[in-house]
């Protein structure tokens, strides 16, 4: 009865606390395997101490100097005056045995790639520690890359830049592709986290978002698209690409803290990730895979992906994965003819 005052009051409310000490404890024991082996639980409650040590310890490093970044003030402003921290190992990625994904051979000149620059202008993705679009990364990285399959004898390789909004926008990519006949469809993103995972700091005098405790490159392929063994194989040849560069992996999709963005892990060693609603790759008519090639909401690392190194490294992995799902091209006619 509404306050009546009566005898029970007392011992009901004492009655709710031990219910709720219940089933906190329950929920706690419930928590998938997964979760515990990450610590992501522990990290959570960080100290403050530990947090401010590590915003110092932040400050006090010096990233990556790349003469790329010019082209983009803020970083511009941002590394005027700072030195190389650390460089990955250049050059193109070494072929690693992979599994072909069981097409005949293909002629490299004849080979339609598409590669798509993801977002738009319009619809510009997400936003790096340092405030720079997704898309502005997409279209630098992808650019390079089509520019090095093209010198690789892929000379019907492709460059999608899409306008507009950004769920028309996807459907204009999958009629293009479909449309183009392609034979493979790859699109090139930057990573960044859910928004209740990042932390504020202050460049060039304003408050951004960052999160410097994830990072690294994913690959999704979709079971909607009609080849999904294709599309699994060649994501699996980049990703052996990238492993053998040493790059870290995004392995942070298998954590419950992901929330909605949680994904089921195909290949570990790989990186690739199922993402069926993802609609360039299930409504696309060929393979197609999509790589995050890097967290752009990791302050480091961000300024890693806008290098020309670490563009030089992902380029040379993918190229390399096409070459190798396309397969040795055939021999000459001349050459079969001197061995008969």
């Amino acid at each position: 009865m509404p306050n009546s005052g009566g005898p029970f009051e007392g011992s009901g409310r004492r009655a709710r606390r031990r219910g709720a000490v219940v089933i906190a404890v329950l929920a706690l024991a419930l928590l998938p395997v997964g979760a515990s082996k990450a610590g992501w639980l522990s990290d959570l409650f960080k100290s403050k101490k530990s947090e401010e040590h590590a915003r110092k310890a932040h400050a006090a490093a010096k990233p990556v100097r790349s003469p790329q970044l010019a082209s983009h003030p803020r970083h511009e402003a941002s590394l005027k005056h700072e030195q190389a921290k650390e460089q990955p190992k250049s050059g193109g990625a070494g072929k690693t045995p992979a599994a072909k994904p069981g097409a005949a051979t293909c002629e490299p000149a004849k080979f339609r790639l598409v590669v798509d620059v993801g977002h738009t202008r319009k619809s510009d993705g997400a936003m790096s520690a340092r405030n720079i679009p997704e898309f502005e990364f997409n279209l630098r990285l992808a650019t390079r890359l089509v520019e090095k399959l093209k010198s690789e004898g892929f000379g019907w390789t492709r460059l999608m830049v899409t306008e507009g909004k950004a769920r028309p926008s996807l459907f204009k990519r999958v009629a293009t592709a479909n449309n183009a006949k392609a034979d493979l469809f790859l699109s090139i993103h930057h990573d960044s986290v859910p928004d209740k995972l990042t932390e504020d700091w202050e460049f060039e005098g304003k408050k951004r978002k960052f999160n410097d405790r994830f990072g690294g490159w994913s690959l999704f392929v979709s079971r909607d698209n009609p080849h999904y063994d294709a599309s699994l194989a060649f994501a699996k040849l980049i990703g052996a690409g990238l492993k053998a560069q040493s790059l870290r992996f995004a392995d942070q999709y298998t954590l419950p803290i992901m929330g909605r963005y949680r994904r089921d892990l195909v290949d570990g060693k790989a990186g690739v990730y199922r993402y069926d609603s993802l609609i360039v790759l299930g409504r696309t008519e060929m393979p197609a895979v999509l790589l995050e090639a890097g967290s752009i909401s990791n302050r480091d690392e961000e300024l890693q992906m806008a290098s020309v190194e670490r563009q030089d490294v992902i380029i040379g992995a993918v190229t390399a994965a096409v070459k190798d799902y396309c397969g040795p091209a055939p021999a000459p006619l001349q050459a079969s003819a001197d061995r008969k």
